[in-house]
């Protein structure tokens, strides 16, 4: 980022479009730093005017976390790219049980793409960072030819620090540990199937998207030896999990009855065909701790309104084949494998 510097004229964020310019390093690169990303993200770090954001640490572990961002379209129900980007990269340093900081933004910009447009895109970034309590402290920004791109691409990483005394990791699931979710599945893929072009369908689910750390950190307050964590992004539910079971070489049971998913969404799920585990989420987390503690856990997590929705959803098992198997409402049992392939490119 820039510092501030005096123009003589104030960029057209109604009107104008994003040019060439606009990434070629001269004054017209400098008034759109200076003009919208400065102004929506100004922070002590940010106002340094660096090409690197230098910034003290708490004690703890460093944990950090990069996501590029691609998801079309690029404004959905419930959010749009920047908010995303924020949201996802802010959860993914929190769900190792640490307190997320400081964010870079990295941005590749299509020629002729609205400049008001991406003034919204920015101001929902600076709002989501607001709500997380971390600063977008460095960034860059790239233009490419029209026709290169979709509009807006977006990278961010994040950086925290964890508590020495805390150890959440994906290789920490034992036999007999519960398995819960923070509310219902399947909302961020529905609400984005519902604007694809060519679905031919309507729904009022708005995507779950939300930054996570602060019921995290209620979680670990209340069960500090949470010993996984992770969030049911892309291949939804069930990937997660058969990459969890792998991870820890044990198997998982879920129980159907106990998934929380609307009507809505296992109804558009029908029509198109899709199995709900499998629907990518943006604002949902899978832990997993010892069944001694489940109900406290349980308890922490519906306190907060991020997981007033919060079940017990099934536990881990003693198996050498590491499968994900579902109990079904009929008394049966089926295999919940790995995706084949993608069922929605592009969710995020």
């Amino acid at each position: 980022m820039s510092p501030r510097t005096a123009y003589s004229r104030a960029l057209d964020l109604e009107n104008g479009v994003v040019e060439m310019c606009h990434g070629g390093g001269g004054r017209a690169m400098a008034q759109l730093i200076d003009q919208l990303f400065a102004d929506a993200f100004a922070n002590d770090i940010l106002a340094q005017g660096n090409d690197q954001a230098v910034f003290d640490l708490p004690a703890g572990r460093v944990v950090m976390s990069t996501d590029n961002f691609v998801i079309s379209p690029l404004f959905f129900p419930g959010g749009n790219i920047g908010s995303l980007a924020v949201h996802g990269t802010v959860n993914d340093v929190a769900l190792s049980g640490g307190r997320p900081l400081y964010l870079t933004a990295g941005f590749i910009l299509e020629e002729g793409y609205p400049l008001k447009e991406l003034k919204l895109i920015v101001e929902s970034m600076a709002k989501a960072a607001e709500q997380a309590g971390v600063k977008i402290v460095t960034g860059d920004t790239k233009v490419v030819e029209r026709g290169h791109g979709d509009g807006v691409y977006i990278n961010t990483t994040g950086i925290g620090v964890v508590d020495e005394a805390i150890t959440v990791s994906g290789e920490r699931a034992k036999p007999g540990d519960k398995i819960l979710i923070n509310g219902f599945v399947g909302d961020h893929g529905v609400a984005i199937m519902s604007l694809r072009e060519g679905l031919g369908f309507d729904s009022s689910i708005q995507s779950d998207c939300a930054s996570l750390n602060g019921l995290i950190s209620d979680m670990i307050s209340a069960v500090p030896d949470i010993h996984v964590m992770r969030d049911p992004t892309r291949g939804g539910l069930a990937a997660t999990l058969n990459e969890l079971a792998h991870q820890s070489g044990v198997g998982m049971e879920l129980l159907e009855n106990k998934i929380p998913i609307r009507d809505e969404v296992r109804g558009a799920c029908e029509i198109l065909g899709l199995d709900p585990l499998y629907v990518a989420n943006e604002g949902k987390l899978l832990a997993i701790c010892a069944e001694e503690e489940a109900e406290n856990l349980l308890a922490a997590m519906k306190a907060h309104p991020l997981g007033k929705d919060a079940a017990i959803i099934g536990r881990v098992l003693e198996d050498d084949h590491h499968f994900v198997q579902l109990k079904t409402s009929f008394g049966g049992s089926r295999v919940v494998d790995w995706i084949a392939g993608e069922q929605l490119p592009r969710i995020c």
